[in-house]
């Protein structure tokens, strides 16, 4: 066989296999045995063989290639991407039909069209083609930097290396691992005492992260696509998921145009039931609103789309017994009742405790150490016990009531009126203390590295530590002799150490631990009573009444009781001069004259803007000393309306605020603009 013959043939037989895979992966109607399909892949291999300059990136030989470096290459996204608003029940599902139809001005009785589709359980993935041809596939990551992961990704066969048409496009879709290849292999991993996964998710994500293409190639992952991010012509999302097909992209098969939100439920309801029929796992149901360019007109909040939600099946579930239940104390004194449970998997992991949350919700349920209880991932997440199983009960099980003593200082015990929780009295019990340092040096506070919940207790134990201000006068001395520790080791937390001594004062507020004072709140108080030094903060804020506290915009009277306290406490005012003597300075942001009218103020954002993401909004506000409130209300200042803004506009063209342009924002702001 000649050249001009071989690449003739070539062609013929790729494109044939192209058909074969289309009809296999995206019609779900195979044209041809897997033994004839091998055949045709034989014979493209000898060709290339013979002729090495006619292998082409879109041969089917070229799905495994060689090992990359031990770092995947971060590369931000052309478009950034926004995740879908989890909802619980069915009721949440109504409320979103609600506020799409009061966004979009619709009458409350219109059937809206929504796209129902499933959500496969799976990994979040970009694939760019350029030309008709696979170029690159990039994890969701953060939604603006991802993982290139091209290496593993191409060797997923129903992966198409070339579309049927030569288009420029990047395409959403889920990398997924089939249940039963799932359990083929931790079968092999089992018999080879290896890794087991935890479910098929786990596995397929760390298939894709192998730095090795054909270890991915060996564990049979599949895609299914649900999304053209940069496609014109189609005018609704079903058009989109046929578009795709055409083109010979995998699509779920299951998804249905649904006039009205009842529909929608009944979709729900109906997978609820059969997805155990499915061969591999999902997690409940994306309800899209059919219309792209309604899509359009509802846009996106800060971290969801609007006119999308995620339906999220009710957490899987199982029974074990409760072997002890205890009492833990956290920074406030709060103890919180914790059952220690037979360890069980529930949703993919093994669960050994759950929390009981306060005296009253362990009343309430009635658990009982050695009882047999239901209990469930919370969102999937957090576990907690549904309930006890009555019938279950031999009469061994035993009640707990509620501490009087703290189990470990054993002081008196404190219940405070309106509140559920049950507190220690002794502020100085060791466990508070351990509690609030562990919050003391926590990201949001200090973000001191290396100085985790067991170094933290270990310096407590060796008498290093009683406060917070003692950080900062440990040395390498102090360390070197101690367990965990070498030279090395001692010489990086006390250059962590030194490195978190200048410290913004929101950051400051929040590591000081104060009763109901969250981040946001810690913000609010650092701009109300902005100081260059600590002893300018003492001075500031030391002799403001509650009413003061309670003016201050977004803080009630609970809050307010809370910070006024804590800053009538000698022993906190001292703790703070000591912080200061031992180094501790008030890191400010780099503010200049030409921003000071934004100083101070109220910014409320809606819609989307064009040169910066919102997140890098909110910073810029805050590094020019004002404020971010998610509400619009008399006390806002500006209103900054992007593309597509919300209800928010509305309420402020109402109120007759200041609503200004993304330009006019950066005009306020031009020195964090610039950078």
């Amino acid at each position: 066989m000649d050249r001009k013959t071989a690449k003739q043939r070539l062609e013929k037989l790729k494109n044939e296999m192209r058909e074969v895979d289309y009809a296999y992966y995206v019609l779900d109607k195979p044209i041809m045995s897997d033994a004839a399909r091998d055949s045709l892949k034989d014979e493209v291999e000898a060709i290339e063989r013979q002729f090495p300059d006619l292998v082409s990136p879109d041969s089917p030989t070229q799905r495994i290639g060689g090992k990359v470096s031990g770092k995947f290459k971060k590369v931000k996204h052309d478009i950034p991407k926004y995740s879908l608003d989890d909802v619980f029940s069915y009721d949440e599902i109504r409320e979103f039909d609600e506020r799409i139809k009061r966004f979009l001005k619709l009458p409350a009785d219109e059937k809206v069209e929504y796209t129902c589709e499933l959500k496969i359980d799976g990994l979040n993935m970009s694939f760019h083609y350029q030309k008709g041809l696979f170029e690159k596939a990039i994890t969701r990551g953060d939604g603006v930097f991802g993982e290139d992961v091209s290496h593993t990704v191409r060797t997923i066969k129903s992966l198409p290396l070339r579309l049927r048409q030569p288009l420029d496009i990047e395409v959403g879709g889920e990398v997924y691992m089939p249940i039963r290849s799932f359990e083929k292999l931790n079968a092999v991993a089992k018999a080879q005492d290896s890794q087991i996964f935890a479910n098929p998710r786990n596995a397929a994500a760390g298939s894709v992260r192998q730095l090795d293409p054909k270890v991915s190639a060996s564990r049979d992952l599949d895609i299914f696509c649900w999304a053209i991010y940069n496609e014109e012509g189609v005018k609704t999302q079903i058009e989109m998921l046929e578009r795709m097909q055409q083109i010979g992209l995998r699509v779920n098969p299951y998804f249905r145009k649904i006039e009205g939100v009842k529909e929608a439920v009944k979709y729900c309801e109906h997978w609820l039931k059969k997805r155990e029929t499915l061969a591999y796992e999902i997690d409940g149901v994306a309800i899209k609103v059919n219309r792209l360019d309604w899509q359009k007109r509802l846009g996106r909040a800060a971290k969801y789309v609007r006119w999308a939600c995620a339906y999220k099946f009710p957490a899987e579930e199982a029974t074990t017994v409760v072997e002890d239940i205890v009492w833990q104390v956290g920074r406030t004194g709060a103890l919180t009742p914790v059952a220690h449970l037979k360890p069980t998997r529930v949703a993919g992991s093994i669960v050994r405790r759950a929390t009981l949350h306060n005296i009253d919700e362990l009343k309430r349920k009635d658990v009982r150490i050695n009882d047999t209880v239901i209990i469930r991932k919370a969102g999937d997440v957090i576990p907690e016990i549904v309930r006890p199983l009555l019938k279950m009960r031999s009469g061994d099980e035993r009640k707990v009531e509620a501490p009087r003593v703290c189990p470990i200082c054993r002081s008196a015990v404190k219940r405070e009126e309106g509140e559920a929780a049950i507190y220690c009295a002794n502020e100085k019990c060791f466990a508070q203390e351990r509690e609030r340092l562990i919050h003391f040096v926590s990201k949001a506070g200090f973000n001191i590295i290396g100085l985790g919940d067991k170094i933290v207790e270990q310096l407590m134990n060796e008498g290093l530590l009683r406060d917070g201000a003692d950080i900062f006068e440990l040395n390498a001395a102090d360390l070197e002799p101690l367990a965990r520790f070498a030279e090395k080791s001692a010489e990086n937390l006390i250059k962590a150490i030194e490195n978190s001594k200048q410290v913004q004062l929101d950051k400051l507020i929040f590591a000081l631990g104060i009763r109901h004072v969250g981040e946001e709140t810690a913000g609010l108080l650092a701009v109300h009573f902005s100081a260059k030094t600590i002893s300018e903060f003492i001075e500031k804020i030391i002799n403001q009444s509650v009413e003061d506290f309670n003016d201050i915009e977004s803080i009630g009277e609970k809050v307010a009781n809370a910070v006024r306290e804590y800053f009538q406490n000698k022993e906190n005012i001292a703790l703070l001069k000591k912080l200061e003597k031992s180094g501790v300075g008030l890191a400010r942001p780099a503010v200049i004259k030409e921003i000071t009218k934004a100083t101070g103020k109220t910014f409320v954002l809606t819609g989307t803007l064009k040169s910066l993401s919102r997140d890098e909004a909110k910073q810029m506000i805050k590094q020019a000393g004002a404020r971010v409130s998610s509400t619009v209300s008399s006390k806002t200042d500006y209103v900054v309306a992007g593309a597509s803004p919300g209800t928010k506009l509305t309420k402020a063209e109402g109120l007759k605020l200041k609503i200004i342009s993304e330009d006019e924002f950066l005009n306020l702001c031009p020195h964090f603009a610039s950078k």
